[in-house]
């Protein structure tokens, strides 16, 4: 039988410590932080739920970051 697949482990890091920074700062804070996939979203865009390890998304308007998670 085959091994349970274990995901990659994500960043240490809280999304909550990335509202309200500018989108580009956000940016390069989680990159240096250890993400490989960073995702900037307007508010209201349509997405797939599929969880991707290593993502994080950020819901930005008017430049700022709103929102954050991960996936």
């Amino acid at each position: 039988m085959a091994p349970i697949p274990t995901p990659p482990a994500q960043p240490d890091d809280s999304t909550g410590a990335y509202v309200g920074l500018s989108a580009e700062t956000a940016e390069q804070r989680a990159r240096e932080r250890g993400w490989s996939t960073v995702r900037a979203l307007a508010p209201g865009t349509v997405i797939t739920m599929e969880f991707q390890a290593g993502r994080i998304n950020f819901e930005v308007d008017g430049g700022v970051v709103r929102r954050c998670w991960t996936g």
